[in-house]
């Protein structure tokens, strides 16, 4: 795989990104990047965003519409049914299953989790309001890949 050649734009798109663990859509990320920048394209995010997947700076979680993660490590998502929030859950999917699948003869590279369902604030909120429930934009504890 060839090297990146430094792009200006790549560099906004991926911190945007990483300031960010509401896991955001393409769309999303250029209508936050769009005001500071005039001259940027909805093709230049996704362009820029799957140069990033190919060379696994980002991670595209797939749903529709996909969604992104400046967090490459393995972790598990949960989907909100019901609010349409994506959240990282801080536990650990262990290794049982890739153990089953290598005991049939597979080589797991990666192992993806998903979980669907009803998140803790929608099943708090007894109306329901799903519009409301928004997961915080900043990320704290980021860490900032300047290798883009």
């Amino acid at each position: 795989m060839k090297n990146m050649r430094y792009s200006q734009q790549r560099e906004r798109i991926f911190e945007a990104l990483n300031y960010r663990y509401d896991h955001p859509t393409a769309e999303t990320l250029y209508q936050a990047l769009k005001p500071q920048n005039p001259s940027l394209s909805l093709g230049t995010v996704y362009r820029n965003l799957n140069q990033l997947v190919e060379r696994g700076k980002v991670q595209r979680i797939p749903f529709t519409p996909d969604r992104y993660d400046a967090n490459v490590a393995e972790h598990p998502h949960f989907f909100c049914t019901e609010c349409g929030s994506l959240y990282d859950l801080p536990v650990s999917t262990g290794n049982i299953l890739q153990q089953e699948v290598a005991a049939l003869g597979f080589e797991v590279q990666r192992q993806d989790v998903y979980f669907k369902g009803i998140c803790k604030d929608c099943l708090s909120d007894s109306t329901k309001a799903a519009s409301n429930v928004t997961p915080p934009l900043i990320n704290p504890s980021i860490h900032l890949n300047k290798d883009i």
